[in-house]
């Protein structure tokens, strides 16, 4: 009997940790910031996505040019050059009184955020056995999602308790101490890459186009979470909305015992169609019923479709690429998150503001509903056909 490879080796324990502290800082701005600026700067809630979705739209610009450059140039050198980048850039919300100075930092920051993102996963791919490749993915991934979720709780306790410039201080900590991280890390070496001939096909990864459609659709409805969670569980009167946040975490964590190991073995459209199905339940339940109860269970089912659906949908993109089109694959996968996920915050923020909270999260259900026969009909059937493992 073939003995596993290890998984938790000290390469990728650093990759995990750095991404975590990465995650956990830029976390801990995604819900206070939507309410600082309308508290304090008075933004109108129709306006709200607009600042929140500038990094996004950065991130989106940046991660194609991410992916080519993680495939021809060494990948910790560009983690930590991105990484400090990013952390540099937590001083300039100190100084943002503006809406547009907003804008201005959250886009700067959305740019070091995509280069330390693309560079930071496809290392944790270099490390990973590739027989237990979706496994460590879900293991990887679940560092960024469990900062998605504590990062939030521990913002919204600091900002009612403390302000928002000590949040910052927080936030430049954590980053500090990623940056520690990544220095520890061990890369393995990696063979001299031809210098091929800047194409489409670098930046993004072309066969995989369907695919990509489908991932907006519920990266869409994920857009909606991180950013209005908060002002929703306050209008709902929700003692501290960041406890979503935990149960969120703990459906995501949850997901992740199974649901890799099951794409591993082959289940991978079975994983993905269930998830969306769980997660347009649970967006439904959220929108409709107003208590306590409801508003963590619900939180604990989206992480659990998410949870499962978003290491199969990378998979899909890695098994569909060469080995040297890692980068491409990644950033796609990526760019495909940061698109949906700015366009979710900037319809999120204007349905909310023009609607209710409601109406957004019953749509985010319906976007889930809509992507279960777009991926059985079109993203599937592309999967089989240009797979190459």
């Amino acid at each position: 009997m073939n003995q596993k490879s290890p998984l938790w080796t000290r390469g990728f324990l650093n990759v995990c940790i750095a991404n975590f502290l990465m995650a956990c800082s830029f976390n801990l701005l995604m819900p206070s910031i939507p309410l600082y600026i309308t508290e304090h700067l008075g933004v109108p809630q129709t306006q709200t996505g607009i600042v929140l979705a500038s990094y996004a739209l950065a991130v989106f610009l940046i991660r194609p040019f991410s992916g080519f450059l993680v495939d021809l140039y060494p990948r910790k050198s560009i983690l930590l050059v991105s990484f400090v980048g990013y952390v540099v850039i937590f001083t300039g919300y100190f100084f943002a009184t503006t809406v547009l100075f907003f804008v201005l930092i959250r886009f700067l920051h959305g740019l070091a955020w995509g280069g330390s993102t693309v560079s930071s996963s496809t290392l944790a791919i270099d490390v990973v056995p590739s027989e237990r490749r979706a496994e460590g993915i879900g293991y990887y991934g679940t560092f960024m999602n469990v900062a998605m979720a504590v990062g939030p709780f521990i913002a919204i306790h600091i900002y009612q308790t403390a302000g928002f410039q000590t949040l910052l201080w927080y936030a430049m900590g954590m980053g500090v101490l990623g940056i520690i991280a990544v220095l520890l890390i061990k890369a393995p070496p990696r063979p001299k890459t031809k210098r091929e001939k800047v194409s489409l096909d670098r930046f993004f990864l072309l066969p995989a186009w369907p695919i990509f459609l489908n991932q907006l659709l519920l990266c869409c409805a994920w857009g909606t979470i991180g950013a209005f969670v908060a002002q929703y569980g306050k209008k709902i009167e929700i003692p501290n909305a960041g406890i979503f946040f935990l149960f969120w975490a703990g459906g995501i964590m949850m997901s992740r015992v199974f649901s890799g190991r099951l794409v591993d073995r082959g289940h991978i459209h079975l994983v993905n169609v269930v998830a969306m199905a769980i997660a347009s339940v649970a967006f439904l339940m959220f929108a409709t019923f107003h208590n306590l109860y409801a508003f963590c269970l619900s939180g604990f089912a989206i992480g659990i479709g998410f949870g499962m659906m978003f290491p199969a949908l990378q998979t899909l993109y890695i098994n569909m690429g060469e080995n040297s089109q890692r980068g491409t694959a990644n950033s796609t996968y990526l760019v495909g998150f940061d698109l949906g996920l700015s366009l979710g915050m900037l319809a999120g923020g204007y349905i909310s503001g023009t609607w209710s909270f409601e109406a957004m999260y019953r749509i985010a259900s319906f976007l889930c509903v809509l992507s279960i026969p777009v991926y059985w009909t079109v993203s599937r059937p592309r999967f089989e056909k240009m797979r190459l493992r």
